[in-house]
């Protein structure tokens, strides 16, 4: 019988080492000999390395990016009852106040955040709190007493009345700790300033409850890869940051007794036509935001402008007291099916461009709720005059269709739009395919047309001599 060559007979495949960076348990390949990285999402760790040490950083992050957020709400709940007392909510308070108190809060508003921000510029030069800009640049730390002064200001005026979000302080504020706890623990300025990203969006999560929201905010917008090793600290940290908040702030969703609204083919035509067009909007509103953020007031006129902007708000405050304030009450009337097309509209027209006035006069605060009422304001305004004609859903569900499209495009970050919206009302799982059309479409317009978002807009410009950032072109 012959003998067979020992070389014809098929030879089994060396067992080789894991290539990852860190080593998992498991050191052997499949038998397949392909590798676990080939997955894109799941590959090194990079140059962030998820240590032991960057993990303790990253809960005490977490807890204090919570206990933070606790007290920037104390603060601003504080203000809200002393400038418009009563027994219900902020607005409600705010339209049964005199028209005397209007504007005279908002006169206060203008000369405390006149002074406060004219000496916290003087007496912190050159320190950096454009949380933004040292993550996506890689470059130097957040001055930790110059952002609590900025967040502390923030709150206080818009508790007075000041049409500006109030999640920009928070998020500057969990940044802020990232910052403090990367330099005690001694990490690598990757590990810096993946913590930093992680405690802006844990800022975020706590104050409105969106732990997922926040994660996907830290990934998608802060850190620009939504990979495994950037995802799981993401999640981490804005969970963490979500349960310390409800120490104090409550566990539920921040818009209540929104309905489960259906679909219909009424409400998807609709999102399909209506998206667009809010990419069209959002594409000249980042435009206008981004010149007011490089020309903002400086100098001893930082005295005057708020008093100027903030006085003329509360002058059309005596017409629309849902003005006031970041927004929330008007997009919880919308997502209710509250109101008239016409006020409704007239929001949507009036709420951009108050919340523009006021950041352009250099007072410090967020465009997140003020854009997402907006958004509500101009869907359920729509979408009453668009179910005349073509009946079958609720008012309710072309505001959430809206809102989601107007921060998905304003922050060209989708998914974040998404996942915020669901997580703030709880509902919109049924009219989600909606919800990612107008989105998609909405997003998918600002990318062409400009690129910009919220948060790229308002970026400081280079010093002198410096144009592009990690040697790619914008």
């Amino acid at each position: 019988m012959p003998r067979r060559n020992p070389e014809s007979r098929p030879r089994r495949p060396e067992r080789s080492e894991r290539l990852r960076s860190p080593q998992p348990v498991l050191s052997r390949r499949m038998p397949s000999q392909r590798g676990a990285m080939e997955q894109p999402n799941a590959r090194h760790d990079g140059a962030a390395a998820l240590t032991p040490m960057f993990w303790v950083a990253l809960v005490l992050t977490g807890v204090a990016a919570g206990l933070g957020g606790i007290a920037l709400m104390a603060l601003l709940f504080r203000v809200e009852a002393v400038a418009f007392p009563g027994g219900g909510a902020y607005l409600s308070n705010v339209a049964q106040a005199s028209s005397v108190r209007r504007v005279v809060s908002l006169l206060i508003a203008g000369v405390v955040g006149g002074v406060s921000i004219y000496l916290l510029r003087r007496w912190t030069p050159g320190e950096k709190t454009d949380l933004d800009d040292i993550v996506w640049t890689e470059s130097g730390d957040l001055s930790f007493r110059r952002c609590l002064g900025t967040a502390v200001i923030s709150e206080v005026i818009i508790g007075l009345g000041a049409s500006l979000g109030r999640e920009a302080a928070p998020k500057l504020m969990g940044g802020a700790w990232g910052s403090v706890l990367s330099r005690g623990f001694a990490l690598s300025a990757a590990q810096r300033r993946l913590l930093i990203a992680c405690g802006g969006g844990a800022g975020l999560a706590c104050v409105y409850n969106v732990p997922l929201g926040g994660a996907f905010f830290t990934a998608e917008i802060l850190y620009g890869t939504t990979s495994i090793a950037i995802l799981l600290p993401a999640l981490a940290c804005s969970g963490i940051a979500t349960m310390t908040a409800w120490l104090y702030l409550p566990n539920r969703a921040t818009y209540l007794d929104i309905a489960p609204y259906d679909w219909s083919p009424s409400l998807l035509t609709w999102a399909l036509l209506i998206g667009p067009f809010l990419g069209l909007a959002a594409t000249g509103y980042i435009r206008v935001i981004g010149w007011l953020s490089h020309y903002r007031v400086s100098g001893i006129g930082v005295l005057i402008a708020p008093i100027l902007a903030f006085g003329a708000l509360g002058l059309v405050g005596i017409a629309y007291p849902q003005l006031f304030g970041n927004g929330h009450g008007i997009a919880a009337a919308a997502f209710l099916g509250l109101g008239g097309a016409g006020l409704l509209l007239t929001l949507a027209i009036l709420k951009p461009i108050v919340t523009a006035v006021c950041l352009g006069s250099g007072a410090p605060g967020g465009l997140f709720t003020p854009i997402l009422s907006t958004g509500a304001a101009f869907g359920a305004g729509t979408g009453i005059l668009w179910t005349r004609m073509w009946p079958g859903s609720p008012v309710g569900a072309f505001a959430m269709v809206a809102a989601c499209a107007a921060i998905g495009a304003s922050m060209q970050a989708p998914l974040t739009g998404l996942a915020l919206v669901l997580e703030l009302t709880h509902g919109g799982f049924a009219i989600l395919p909606a919800m990612i059309a107008a989105t998609a479409t909405a997003t998918l317009v600002v990318r062409h047309l400009d690129g910009y978002s919220i948060y790229s807009a308002r970026l400081p410009a280079h010093p002198p001599g410096r144009i592009e950032s990690h040697g790619l072109a914008s």
